[in-house]
């Protein structure tokens, strides 16, 4: 679904991106692991178009979409879910959801009917001001709103920042549950071991580079992963 070959993003003269690969299949929940700093948004967004990518290729369904517009990106079916559970916090959260669909107007019933069957506690909110509901309900409605869009893949940005445990233990659930509906998800987290809990596969970043990939259970296993983000890092 997902093939990324090669790419090099700069801040002028510092390389913040270098030689990286990944790929990511229909249907898969993948995961990009590593410390604050390690490039895992910086990667998102070149996906996303927000970054440009200055050598190399980006590969959705088949179709180079290498510093293409983010609109058109979206419009192709990537849906992106950004760091810090970010709302319209000003408008409702039907507005919000409004605002979601707006690339697909015709079909906003039945896409939020839909949403509100994952995301139940939205419909008891839909006419509250994004900006009152706490933090985990923020999230959701982040989530909810990438998804008004009908997105082929879900491309997901530490979704456990600044949320409670039990609260993280929901979103993730979440994230679970719409990739059994069918929903193909690529994360980045700095909290390893939950993210190699949820998904299929995992790349593991240092400073701009990917230096271990692999299916999730061999990288618990792993020691140098298990050292570097298992430990006290969870």
């Amino acid at each position: 679904m997902l093939r990324v070959e090669d790419i090099f993003v700069s801040y002028g003269p510092i390389k913040a991106l270098e030689n990286i690969n990944i790929n990511v299949n229909a249907g898969e929940t993948v995961a990009l692991i590593g410390a604050n700093g390690a490039g895992k948004t910086t990667l998102l967004k070149a996906i996303m178009g927000i970054q440009k990518v200055s050598a190399g290729k980006i590969i959705f369904l088949g179709e180079e979409i290498t510093n293409v517009g983010t609109d058109k990106i979206a419009n192709r079916g990537l849906g992106l879910i950004p760091e810090g559970h970010l709302v319209f916090s000003t408008m409702t959260v039907l507005e919000n959801l409004q605002l979601g669909s707006y690339n697909n107007p015709n079909c906003f019933n039945d896409n939020l009917e839909s949403v509100f069957e994952s995301f139940p506690i939205l419909h008891k909110r839909i006419n509250q001001i994004a900006g009152t509901l706490s933090g985990g309900e923020q999230q959701m409605l982040s989530i909810a709103r990438s998804l008004m869009a009908k997105p082929k893949l879900i491309i997901v940005d530490e979704p456990s920042l600044g949320l409670a445990p039990k609260v993280i233990g929901e979103i993730f659930n979440i994230l679970r549950g719409l990739n059994k509906k069918g929903y193909t998800i690529l994360l980045a987290e700095q909290k390893a071991k939950k993210a190699l809990e949820f998904v299929d596969r995992a790349y593991v970043m240092e400073i701009g580079k990917i230096v271990l990939h692999g299916p999730a259970q061999e990288l618990i296993s792993n020691p140098k992963v298990h050292n570097a983000y298992l430990g006290s890092k969870i």
